[in-house]
């Protein structure tokens, strides 16, 4: 099962080049790491620079990190599509683990984390723990569990949530309930990640009053309703792409 890594980068100097080491010896020569770059003032350029045999790298946007994610998935081409981030760490066996769940069926597969500081020193042992994640499309519009950086998902999906929504206010809540709308979601219970929290990367969501999340919530429902139109004009199980 071939597989694209889809990396959005801005900034990235840190924990860069660490995270591209830890994914590159899990792809076969099929694979491909898809970068997509958006204008930075650090050494990012250098480090991607130093892979460039390896990855393929394109100009970001420059509209922040879900229009910088969108354009690393319009260049993504295998059958299964990783999201992925600038500052984490691949566990040696991610990929092998997740593309085993892709049965028949599943569109979308969601694997626990440990979470890490910045020294990489354990914070929490599982992301699934601490945010109480969970399936269900109602659950997930009320109280996300998908986390982009443990997410994978048939490339199927391209065609529903591409181009993203305006206004959409996360990408990987938006892509997991798509994916369910589509098929199953599998949750694999084992930390194949660790998950880097610091200053530079802490979501605005930890940040957002009542009425700001009221309005990401009228727009992800808004989102989803739009999504689900086309899932029914393409309806991919009966064609037999899924």
């Amino acid at each position: 099962m071939s597989v694209s890594v889809a990396m959005a980068v801005c900034n990235g100097e840190a924990y860069l080049a660490a995270q591209i080491r830890s994914i590159l010896p899990q792809l076969s020569a099929q694979d491909e790491l898809i970068v997509s770059v958006d204008p930075s003032t650090d050494r990012t350029r250098e480090v991607l620079d130093s892979f460039q045999d390896q990855i393929q790298v394109f100009e970001g946007p420059g509209k922040g990190v879900t229009a910088n994610f969108a354009n690393a998935l319009s260049h993504c081409h295998n059958a299964v599509i990783f999201l992925c981030d600038q500052d984490d760490l691949w566990m040696p066996d991610k990929v092998k683990k997740v593309t085993a769940a892709f049965v028949p069926g599943v569109t979308v597969v969601m694997h626990d984390a440990k979470i890490i500081d910045a020294d990489r020193k354990e914070i929490a042992p599982s992301f699934f723990a601490e945010r109480h994640v969970k399936h269900g499309i109602y659950q997930n519009m009320m109280k996300n569990s998908y986390i982009g950086c443990c997410m994978a998902f048939r490339k199927e999906l391209l065609d529903v949530i591409l181009p993203f929504p305006k206004e959409l206010p996360m990408h990987d809540q938006y892509i997991g309930i798509v994916g369910e709308m589509m098929g199953t979601s599998i949750f694999l219970p084992e930390p194949l990640l660790l998950y880097r929290r610091h200053g530079q990367n802490a979501s605005a969501m930890h940040h957002a009053d009542v009425k700001q999340m009221l309005i990401w919530r009228k727009q992800i429902y808004k989102a989803v309703k739009a999504a689900k139109k086309k899932v029914k004009q393409n309806d991919f199980s009966r064609n037999g792409r899924l």
